[in-house]
């Protein structure tokens, strides 16, 4: 069996037909419904801009643990290089 992904916008459309029929007796589990799904549509876009910083933190920790090592490499080079002259 094969069930579809609820949308707001059904949930919301239920609520109209509710409101038409002035069959109010489902509304609340309705409203509940729709509060969860924008909670979640909330969370969602929080997190894609969560790991867009992230994403881009990384970009800049990996240019500087290169240049650290690029660093280390020069003060080795240059402790060999002053053992070598002594």
């Amino acid at each position: 069996m094969y069930w579809l992904n609820r949308t707001l916008c059904s949930v919301l459309e239920e609520m109209r037909k509710a409101n038409e029929s002035r069959n109010y007796s489902y509304l609340g589990g309705l409203i509940e419904e729709a509060q969860s799904m924008g909670n979640k549509m909330e969370a969602g876009l929080e997190d894609k801009d969560q790991h867009k910083i992230m994403l881009e933190d990384k970009a800049k920790l990996k240019k500087e643990i290169k240049e650290l090592e690029a660093k280390k490499k020069e003060l080795k080079d240059g402790e060999k290089k002053a053992i070598r002259e002594d």
